[in-house]
């Protein structure tokens, strides 16, 4: 080992994989590489802020090229208290109970080939010391992306058209985008689904009392609250604001490695996908609920 050099600069001068390395120091020097797998995770935990658990590291550990197991990387972050921070169960609320027109299920019909195929958007609270704030946000449901949220103090429509109103400047869709969401009155609200239909955008909603038809929105937002919102104390909304933000910006979207996106973060899921920009979902209408013609017209 030379100097400050790391294992993987050292691999890239002496022209040697990394995976390589490691398995000749496992065979060779056992205690050594039990001592650069266990400063790895370290290194790895710490620089996540502790809001990975084991498999994220293991994954991490791979792209690197250690070899390690899921196992032994949870035995040594129970022995080294690394594990991932969980405080506080995900509480959920939706406002269902309005006049306003709701829309045909058309998301879990959809096989995506792209992203701007479908965005799927929801909204939370946060308990401040001495407030309640609402964030909202909207998610490329391709690729798991934030590319849209907003804070406020009320929970009316606003937050959630501010939201959807970065998703639109950000991404620029073409007509033909599918924008699902629960039922809620925020989402359909008129300046809602009037901004949607003006960006030529298919307006589609939860199936009533099923939590799972937006699940993909809905588990990005237990993620914030249990890697971001539960492991501080935020002065005041400004101070939300900035940590959210970066969260998003800096980490989640560029960084955080997604189970279901075969270990890789949103950005780089994007970057590696081979799609037409202007192509269509794929339909099935296979083993779901009936469809009425006056459906078929949404």
């Amino acid at each position: 080992m030379q100097g400050k050099l790391s294992t993987e600069r050292m691999c890239t001068l002496a022209q040697v994989s990394r995976a390589g390395f490691y398995r000749w120091l496992r065979n060779s020097q056992p205690g050594a590489e039990d001592m650069a797998v266990r400063a790895a995770v370290q290194e790895v935990a710490v620089a996540h802020h502790r809001r990975y658990g084991y498999r994220r590291i293991t994954a991490e550990l791979r792209h690197r090229g250690m070899i390690a197991n899921r196992k032994r990387v949870l035995r040594i972050m129970q022995e080294d208290n690394l594990l991932a921070i969980r405080t506080r169960k995900f509480v959920r609320t939706t406002d269902s109970h309005h006049s306003l027109e709701v829309f045909l299920n058309l998301a879990q019909r959809m096989e995506l080939t792209a992203p701007n195929q479908l965005w799927v958007a929801d909204l939370t609270y946060v308990r401040l010391q001495q407030e309640f704030v609402y964030v909202a946000v909207v998610l490329d449901a391709f690729s798991r992306r934030v590319i849209g949220w907003a804070l406020n103090r009320s929970l009316r429509s606003t937050v959630a058209v501010e939201a959807l109103r970065q998703a639109l400047e950000n991404r620029k869709p073409l007509p033909g985008l599918v924008h699902h969401s629960d039922r809620g009155v925020q989402y359909a609200s008129h300046d809602y689904t009037e901004m949607l239909r003006n960006q030529g955008a298919i307006c589609s909603m939860s199936r009533a009392g099923n939590p799972y038809d937006n699940a993909r929105c809905e588990s990005f937002l237990k993620t914030l609250k249990q890697e971001e919102i539960y492991c501080r104390e935020y002065r005041d909304l400004d101070d939300l604001r900035h940590h959210i933000g970066a969260f998003i910006d800096d980490y989640y979207n560029p960084q955080r490695l997604h189970s279901a996106l075969g270990y890789l973060s949103p950005e780089a899921f994007e970057a590696a996908a081979t799609y037409d920009a202007g192509s269509a979902a794929r339909m099935s209408f296979e083993r779901h609920e009936e469809i009425y013609p006056n459906d078929l017209s949404l």
